[in-house]
């Protein structure tokens, strides 16, 4: 049986994420991102579902480290779940009794406006997860918890509110991580994701994203994150469309491993979302041809 791990405890919307990118698959909580992760390098479990961006929170720092703090992993899907909460209380509990309401980073964030007008006295208190927050709640630690609704089918609370959002189009992006091994063959609709430390000199960062630019490949996201090591220094997490067996796509990462102090490859996967057009594929592949026999003497 495969094993997949997930952000938990159970209820969290990675819970459902996992369900939508590996059906079949055994289920196993942890803890934190970074503990998920952890387990699929140690060959606990054969699969980690994971959050990497939210549209209003951005980017989930914690996935972009733990995926490069390590052997490699590589991302093999994608899955984009619309994000609403509930306001989950132990019964008897009032909105006039809310004192301490917890929940994820980046739900707090995604519910600022509706914490200030419904329990404007209440303080936030962050946990590792949304499940975790119905844990406190049901540890006395907090007095209500910001959650996926599904909890309420693993957690004994009571919905004190639902549909509790500031921003009614709200997503979030999972990735179902798995150790290195062959790529998903093209779709014809895939992304692309890399990091890549460029050189400390006037203009690098340009060369980088140019190399895309000169092969019409769209980028869909570019974020820095530090290296960690040493102040100033910056490595640069890139999603573009496309697929690595892509010449096109190819192309441009072989440029960057030839310009870039270092650069991981982090996956080639189906996208989701409505396809574009991107670059034209037969054209390299002409260019290809009419080098190579130019190179073998057979042509002008």
């Amino acid at each position: 049986m495969t094993v997949t791990a997930y952000l938990g405890p159970e209820g969290t919307f990675a819970e459902q994420a996992a369900h939508v990118l590996a059906p079949g698959d055994e289920f196993r909580s942890a803890v934190s991102v970074h503990a998920a992760i952890a387990a699929l390098r140690a060959r606990q479990v054969d699969a980690a579902c994971v959050p990497v961006e939210n549209s209003v929170e951005g980017s989930v720092s914690a996935t972009l480290d733990a995926m490069v703090e390590g052997d490699p992993v590589l991302a093999v899907a994608e899955a984009v779940l619309p994000i609403r909460f509930s306001v989950l209380v132990r019964p008897g509990t009032g909105a006039a009794d809310v004192r301490t309401v917890a929940t994820h980073p980046h739900a707090a964030a995604q519910v600022r406006s509706w914490l200030g007008t419904h329990v404007p006295s209440a303080t936030t208190v962050l946990t590792a997860s949304t499940s975790a927050a119905a844990v406190a709640v049901l540890d006395g630690r907090a007095d209500a918890a910001v959650c996926a609704p599904v909890a309420l089918q693993h957690y004994p609370l009571i919905e004190l509110a639902g549909g509790v959002h500031d921003k009614d189009d709200a997503k979030t992006r999972f990735l179902l991580l798995r150790r290195p091994g062959a790529v998903p063959p093209p779709t014809g609709t895939d992304r692309t994701s890399l990091v890549a430390m460029a050189v400390d000199r006037p203009g690098a960062l340009l060369e980088v994203l140019a190399e895309f630019a000169l092969r019409g490949i769209n980028l869909t996201r570019i974020e820095s994150r530090p290296m960690k090591a040493r102040l100033g220094e910056y490595q640069f997490f890139l999603d573009c469309e496309g697929h690595v067996a892509e010449d096109a796509v190819g192309d441009a990462l072989a440029e960057l491993y030839r310009r870039c102090i270092w650069v991981r490859f982090l996956g080639s996967y189906p996208r989701t979302g409505a396809p574009r057009p991107g670059p034209n594929q037969a054209g390299f592949t002409a260019a290809r041809q009419w080098l190579s026999a130019v190179r073998a003497g057979r042509s002008a």
